[in-house]
Parts: C-alpha cells; sequence; structure tokens
C-alpha cells in the first residue's frame, strides 16, 4: 500500500472519531444524527468506524446538524492536510 493511501485511510479514521465525539457531545444517537441529516444510520456507523468517507454534500448536513462550522468538523485531530 502506498503512503498516500495509509495517510489517506488514517484521515478517514481520525475524522469518524471525531464526528463520534461531536455527536456524543450534543447528546444525539447515531439514528438521530441519521434522521437529521437525511442519511442512513449504516451511513454513520460506516463514518465513525473510519469504514466510509463523507461526500460533501454529507459533511456540509453533518456540520449543520451538530452545529459546527465545516472547518471544525473536517479539522478532526490526527488529520492532516495534503500538500
Amino acid at each position: 500500500m502506498e503512503l498516500a493511501a495509509v495517510k489517506h485511510a488514517a484521515g478517514i479514521l481520525a475524522f469518524g472519531h471525531h464526528l463520534r465525539r461531536l455527536r456524543r457531545a450534543r447528546k444525539l444517537t447515531q439514528e438521530a444524527l441519521a434522521d437529521y441529516a437525511e442519511i442512513s444510520r449504516p451511513t454513520v456507523q460506516r463514518m465513525e468506524k473510519g469504514q466510509a468517507a463523507p461526500t460533501l454534500e454529507v459533511l456540509l448536513s453533518l456540520a449543520q446538524v451538530l452545529q459546527v462550522p465545516l472547518r471544525d468538523l473536517i479539522d478532526a485531530p490526527g488529520i492532516t492536510p495534503q500538500e
């Protein structure tokens, strides 16, 4: 596996952990977050486990539901910007 793929996978996993922290801080279940963001609960579950990367549309919806700026949502600890 090449380095870029490893970094990408690590970033998706870090995003998932960050998403879970934000969701729990707002006392939302995966089901509630999914309903408010108009996505499926399995999608939330896969993102939190680092098994799926969100689309821009999903990111925007999650940021709105979680009441955080998009930048705060995607600036998860462990995610380094690509140069």
